[in-house]
Order: structure tokens, then sequence, then C-alpha cells
């Protein structure tokens, strides 16, 4: 079980990555890459529509739990600062190779998606059993991103 939670949690970090960083192109010469625009915004929720913080908070929330599954020993603290570290890691990446915005708020809605899944995590443990609340994670997670990929690629095959 625990080699299949890390896995897990590696293979979301990478989907998350590519999600974050590529806006989900499949193509590496794609616009994202090309775009070239290197912005910042630094004023917290001046420029971000609701519906992109609602998006930046519930992608997160699967890496809250995935934590919390994979560090159960680790303080709620310490897993926190792993979601804030690697979101703003994330932004400026974006700002570095010009391929995004870096926004603040981006950086300040994921935190919070990662909070949001360790507070589920922390209720679920309540109610079920470790290990039954692993495995329900596990498919939820996965059904979330195949359902995802199928729509970004079946449904809604965006163009950047």
């Amino acid at each position: 079980m625990k080699s299949l939670s890390r896995t897990s949690l590696a293979l979301y970090v990478i989907f998350l990555s590519w999600l974050i960083l590529f806006k989900s192109s499949i193509s590496l010469s794609s616009d994202v890459l090309n775009s070239q625009i290197r912005s910042l915004n630094l004023i917290p929720f001046a420029a971000t529509a609701a519906s992109e913080m609602i998006a930046n908070v519930v992608v997160f929330i699967p890496l809250g739990l995935l934590l919390d599954v994979n560090f159960k020993q680790a303080s709620f603290l310490r897993k926190l600062t792993l979601v804030s570290i690697f979101s703003l890691a994330a932004e400026l990446i974006q700002f570095v190779l010009a391929i995004g915005v870096a926004d603040v708020t981006d950086a300040i809605m994921n935190t919070l998606g990662g909070f949001v899944g360790l507070m589920l995590y922390g209720f679920g443990r309540k109610y079920a059993e470790g290990e039954k609340l692993d495995r329900f994670i596990f498919a939820g997670i996965a059904s979330l991103v195949v359902l995802f990929l199928c729509l970004r690629f079946l449904v809604f095959k965006v163009r950047y």
C-alpha cells in the first residue's frame, strides 16, 4: 500500500505540474511555451476571475489528501508548508520561463486547496478506518483525473 500511495502522490504532482505550467497542452511547441509573456501580479485578488480561483482550490485538494495519506506522522503545518512551496515554485517557474502569469492569488488559492485537502483527510479519519479511507481517496482522485483527461481531450479540445 505504501508504494501505491507514493506512486499516486508522484503521479499527481506530475499531473498538477503539467496542468499549471503547460495548461494541459500536449505539444511542447505549443503557444504556451512560445508565448514569452512574462507577467507578475503581486496584488492579491486584483484581476483573477472567481471561476479560476475556485479551480485553483479544487485541483490542490487532492494534493493535500495525498500528502496526508503519505506522511501521516508529519505535522499539519509541515504538510501545508509543502503545498505552499510547491505552489510558489510553480508560480516562480511560470515567471522565469515566461510561460504564464505568476500570480500571488494563484499561490494563495492553491495553498487554500491543499489546506482543504488536509482538513478533509482529518475529518475523514474520524469516520473511516485509515486503510479504507486511503483506498477511497486513491479511487476518487484517479477517477477525477481520468474524468478531467477525458473532458480535456474528448470534449473541450482546448487550443493554446
